[in-house]
Order: C-alpha cells, then sequence, then structure tokens
C-alpha cells in the first residue's frame, strides 16, 4: 500500500518552476487543476533573487495532489500492520503554530491538522509575528513553513535581540539525584525564548547527563511553563534480578484443585480430583534460572547496582530424576505426585487413612490403593495397581489392574461392579457383581451375586457357602455349601469354559441369528419377484431394479454368515481347550435345586448331594467323590482372610 501510494504520487506529479516559489506553485495547479490547498511539493532547487540582475535562480518544485489526513494515516497503518486501528486513531484536530525568538533567529514550528480540522492560515501568523516585534521576515520562507505544516521549527525572520532580557533557565536535581526539573524566567523584550538546545546545555552545565525526557522539552518549548517547575529528566531505578524459582506442572496447594464441569454442564461431586497421577517421565517441575539485575543510574550519570536473582537447588525426593538438562524434574514411576518436606516424590502407594466418601471423593490412582475404612455406597475407587479396603466395599465401583481385597467384605445391595485384572479376595460377597480376570478367592459365603473367574471361584472357610446367584470359571469352582433349602432362591454354577470367551461366542451367535433373519426374508422377496416375473414375462423397471438391490444383499449377507461362522467355530475351539478338568465341588453337600453346568451340559439337582466333585466324561456330567484341591486350599490361605468377618 504504502509503495503503491508513493507510485502515485510520481505518476500524479509535474515538476515547474519560477521567478518566486508563488510562480512555481501558480504553474503547477494550472498543470494539476488542483488549488494550491490541495497541492504538495518538493523544492528541487532554491531560487535566488540575484544582485543587479547577476546570479539569478528560478525556484524549481515537484508538485502532486495532497493526500488527505486520513488516507496518510492508512497508508503508514497498512505499512505497520495496523489498518484494525485506523479509523478510531483519526481525530479532528486543526493545525497549530508555535512563534518564538531563539539565539539564531525567528522560528516557526507548523503542525498539519488531522480528520476535518482546519489547517494553519498565514494571517494568523503574521499577527503573531507582529505582537513579537520581528523586524524582518522571510516571506518565501514563511509561506513554504505554513503551506508544508512539518512540525519542526524552521527559521522564518530575524529580530532585534537584547541579550540582558533573554529568558533564564534555572535546573534542581531532587530525589537523591533520579530527578532533574527546569524552571525558567520568561524573556523580557528582545529577549530569547528558551530553545530546546539551549535547555540542554543548561542541563548539561548542571551535570544532569542522564534520563532525559525529550517530549517534555519539546513541550516545553512549545508552550513554556514560566516560574514553575517542570520535570525534564528522570534516573533509572536499579532492578534487582528475580531469584531462581521451581515452576510446578501439577497443583502444591490441594484447596485449590477444583471440581470440573463436565460436557453437558453437570458437576460430580464425587469426582474431587484431589489426587494427582502421573506416568513414567512425566515431567512434574522446572527450575527457572535466578535473572541478572539491571543496575540503574542517576540523572546526574551515577551507577546505581542492582542484585543479581540467587541461585537455589532442586530438592529430590523418592521416584524422581533430573532430565538431562539439569533443570527440569521427571517422574521414575507412575504413581501420586507429592511433596514431602519440600522435596517432589512420586509414591506408588495411595493410603486412605479413612473411608472413601463424600470427604475423599472419587480415587483414580496409577499405582496402588490401600484404603483403611469402608468404599461407601456411590463412590468409586479405580487403580492401576492392586486396591485393599481393610473394611468393607459396599454399593461401589472398584476397579483394579492387579488385584481387589476386602478384608471385611462386599456388600453390594444389588448395584456397583468390583472388577479386577488378577484376583479378588473377600471374606464374603454379598449382594454384588464381581469379576476376575484370575480368580475369586472367598473365605466365608458368596451369596445372591453375579462372579465370574477366568480360572476359579473358591469358598473355602467356616461358612463357606454359596447361597443364591450366577457363579462362572474356566477351571473349578469349589464351596462347603452350594445352594439353599429355602425354595425360590436358585443357584447356578458353572464352569469348563472362560467366561469372557462364552460372552463374546453368545454375541456372535445373536449376530448369526439376525443375520439368518435378514436371508430368510431376503429369501421370500425374492420368490415372491419370482413369481411376479413368471406371470408377467417382464418385471418393471422398479422391480427389476428391486430384484438386483437383493440379490446384492443376499450376496453380502452371505459372505458376512461364512465370516461369522469362522468365528464362531474358532471361540468354540478356544473355550473347549480353555476347558481342562473343569470342575465344581462342594467339601459338604449340594442341595436341590442347584443347577451344574459344565461346558455345555447342564444338570439340575434333583437330590441332596454329599461331598462330591461333578465331572465331565464322556460328554456326561458325572458326580464322583469330593476330592480337596491342594491349589485352592494354598490360594485361600494365602490370601489371608479371617472366617467369620461382620457383615
Amino acid at each position: 500500500m504504502k509503495q503503491q501510494l508513493e507510485a502515485d504520487r510520481v505518476i500524479r506529479s509535474v515538476e515547474t518552476s519560477g521567478d518566486t516559489l508563488d510562480a512555481a506553485l501558480n504553474e503547477a495547479t494550472t498543470l494539476l487543476n488542483l488549488s494550491v490547498s490541495h497541492l504538495e511539493y518538493e523544492i528541487i532547487e532554491r531560487g535566488f533573487p540575484g544582485f543587479l540582475g547577476a546570479a539569478k535562480k528560478k525556484w524549481q518544485i515537484r508538485a502532486y495532489k495532497q493526500l488527505t489526513a486520513e488516507k496518510q494515516a492508512t497508508a503508514w497503518a497498512m505499512a505497520n500492520n495496523l489498518t484494525e486501528t485506523v479509523t478510531a486513531q483519526v481525530v479532528d484536530e486543526d493545525g497549530k503554530f508555535f512563534v518564538h525568538l531563539f539565539d539564531d533567529g525567528v522560528k516557526l514550528k507548523v503542525t498539519p491538522p488531522s480528520g476535518d480540522g482546519k489547517p494553519v492560515k498565514l494571517e494568523h501568523v503574521r499577527e503573531v509575528l507582529k505582537t513579537r516585534k520581528v523586524s524582518e521576515i522571510f516571506e518565501d520562507i514563511l509561506m513554504l513553513t505554513v503551506q508544508e505544516a512539518r512540525g519542526v521549527y524552521v527559521h522564518i525572520g530575524k529580530f532585534e535581540r537584547k541579550m540582558t532580557n533573554d529568558s533564564m533557565v534555572q535546573v534542581s536535581v531532587a530525589d537523591q539525584d533520579m530527578k532533574a526539573f527546569i524552571s525558567v524566567i520568561p524573556p523580557g523584550p528582545g529577549g530569547c525564548d528558551p530553545s530546546a538546545s539551549t535547555i540542554m546545555a543548561v542541563l548539561r552545565a548542571n551535570r544532569v547527563v542522564f534520563g532525559f525526557d525529550e517530549k517534555a522539552i519539546s513541550d516545553f518549548v512549545d508552550r513554556p511553563s514560566y516560574k514553575i517547575p517542570v520535570l525534564v529528566a528522570e534516573g533509572r531505578k536499579p532492578v534487582n534480578g528475580r531469584d531462581a524459582y521451581i515452576q510446578y506442572n501439577f497443583e502444591v496447594d490441594a484447596s485449590k484443585i477444583q471440581i470440573e464441569e463436565k460436557s453437558d454442564g453437570s458437576v460430580d461431586f464425587k469426582d474431587k480430583g484431589m489426587v494427582q497421577n502421573v506416568v513414567k517421565d512425566q515431567p512434574l517441575a522446572k527450575k527457572i534460572p535466578p535473572e541478572e539485575g539491571v543496575d540503574g543510574k542517576t540523572v546526574l550519570g551515577s551507577y546505581l547496582p542492582a542484585n543479581n536473582g540467587k541461585d537455589s537447588e532442586l530438592q529430590l525426593g523418592t521416584n524422581v530424576h533430573l532430565d538431562t538438562d539439569g533443570e527440569t524434574i521427571l517422574a521414575d514411576i507412575n504413581g501420586q505426585v507429592l511433596i514431602v518436606n519440600g522435596k517432589i516424590s512420586v509414591e506408588p502407594v495411595l493410603i486412605i487413612q479413612g473411608n472413601v466418601d463424600i470427604k475423599t471423593g472419587n480415587i483414580t490412582f496409577l499405582g496402588t490403593v490401600i484404603i483403611n475404612g469402608n468404599v461407601e455406597d456411590g463412590f468409586s475407587v479405580k487403580a492401576e495397581g492392586n486396591i485393599e479396603v481393610k473394611g468393607t466395599i459396599r454399593k461401589a465401583d472398584i476397579e483394579a489392574e492387579g488385584n481387589i481385597k476386602a478384608y471385611k467384605g462386599i456388600t453390594g445391595r444389588n448395584g456397583g461392579m468390583i472388577k479386577a485384572g488378577k484376583r479378588v479376595y473377600a471374606s464374603f460377597v454379598e449382594n454384588a457383581t464381581v469379576d476376575a480376570g484370575d480368580s475369586v478367592i472367598v473365605s466365608d459365603g458368596i451369596i445372591n451375586s453375579q462372579v465370574s473367574a477366568y480360572r476359579r471361584i473358591l469358598c473355602q472357610g467356616k461358612r463357606a457357602n454359596i447361597v443364591g446367584g450366577h457363579l462362572k470359571a474356566t477351571e473349578e469352582i469349589s464351596a462347603k455349601v452350594i445352594g439353599s433349602a429355602i425354595s425360590g432362591t436358585e443357584t447356578i454354577c458353572e464352569a469348563g469354559f472362560d467366561p469372557k470367551l462364552k460372552a463374546e461366542l453368545d454375541v456372535l451367535l445373536e449376530k448369526k441369528i439376525a443375520l439368518d433373519k435378514a436371508l430368510n426374508e431376503i429369501k421370500l422377496n425374492l420368490e415372491t419377484l419370482a413369481k411376479l416375473k413368471k406371470l408377467m414375462n417382464e418385471l418393471p423397471e422398479d422391480k427389476n431394479a428391486a430384484m438386483i438391490n437383493l440379490l446384492t444383499q443376499r450376496k453380502l449377507l452371505m459372505d458376512e454368515g461364512k465370516l461369522l461362522m469362522d468365528s464362531i467355530m474358532q471361540k468354540q475351539e478356544e473355550m473347549n481347550e480353555a476347558a481342562g478338568q473343569a470342575r465344581i465341588s462342594a467339601s459338604e453337600r449340594v442341595l436341590p435345586g442347584v443347577k451344574i453346568i459344565l461346558r455345555d451340559k447342564v444338570e439340575k439337582i434333583q437330590t441332596e448331594c454329599k461331598k462330591v466333585t461333578f465331572v465331565l466324561e464322556n460328554n456326561t456330567i458325572h458326580p464322583q467323590r469330593y476330592e480337596e484341591s491342594k491349589e485352592a486350599m494354598a490360594e485361600t490361605e494365602a490370601a489371608g482372610l479371617s472366617s467369620g468377618s461382620e457383615k
């Protein structure tokens, strides 16, 4: 934009000459068809009237159309990427002029108008020059200065100077040499006004050499305030360097941890986020090095030393290390980041001293969680390691990638979910849903619960009864008593398959049923269209298109059905391999009404069976004398759960 404006100027400019500046300007106005007020011009060569007709020179100028103030501002702003603020910055203001008598002559400064402001008029300047008793005026330069309005002082005449009446500049230094003031006595008749160079010279003569406020001095020259102290120089205060500090990547003040709003705008007050989890090699904190101080300086040039910032050492706790930059602390392990005795540490174990309830909120942790109390209704605990609950797990969601241990049992109240990547240990399980990637080991009873385990469900203790509910395991289900004498309480025990594989197989079988149904509907529709074609010899266009579409769908579904059957057969083979020597055992008795399922064979117990182990022989469920599993005994004892815990 700026370059374009300059190019426009060159294209629309003319060069003219004349015996006087006015003559050259008049010729330019004729060529450009503009008035003088709408011209801008540059003087190529100043004219000279000569002496007795000798050495005479003409004025030579280059003239072009004057840009409006708005266009000038726009050009400048676009050249400096500030076009968004141009409109707001342009204000309407008249041009101004200042006449002063300096030691080297009469000088005039004229500023241009802005917006719709009016330019300075020549006659107004002449009136002021007359009041200042200017003895000689350089007319051409006066006119040029008013027209150009460049905002700088221009020598435009002479005056009869009386040095004894010149203004007098006095300097005072205050505020411990940090400020310099001037106080000026006004000039008398024929005396000089204070110029910027005069003020600077007096300041330096008084040893003021630093911190000059050039704008304040310029403003004073334009509009002098006599006999009033004016601040014209100010020292620089020393700035001490900032000390080294630690930039934490986690919240160190627990009171500032806020409850987050969900995407739907709701807030779960159970999710307090009190535990700050970190992962291995995560940056936890970084030391920001100290800064050097910036020395100050008085107006008299004296330096004021500043202090450099103090360095500090990073305090490392446990399970953390420094990165190669020597300034960043990284985590060694997954866990909870803490500041202990001023040191950053990562703890792999989170200990909750009391209950998990409204005070703690829900717990999510990348290590092991130990809870010395209960997990109350409606709360959740999730851990990457193990979860140990010294009290009772109530109607809660508990999930661990490792083991879950409930010392005083699980009372699900027909809600919540207990899910372990490995094993679940409990003194008892009642009205709960439990899922284990390995085994479920209970010292007392399992009552009216949905229990699933990849390997074993073992109930070994004084009251090791399985009463009601649905239990599924791949290898073994074992208890003291299975079933209940109370009518209406159904107890189902399944073994001989992987519960997860069976769930996947059930999904595949449901898909197969739906696919077969869709194929059957397509078959009926195709038969209908075939009959219609036989009657009409040829199908209408829309019916023919429908038949082609049905044939295409049938081909796709048949291909999908083939893949589905392959998956079903693969899952069935995996289930057969996982079955091994599946068994369901009771060290005392199995009561009537219990449903025993081994692989795909089902038998409902009609009469009480004592000390029995059910196995699958020759594709038939076969009861045999109870044989205690040594591995089951070892696992139960290793659980360390006491029998007879209070519920």
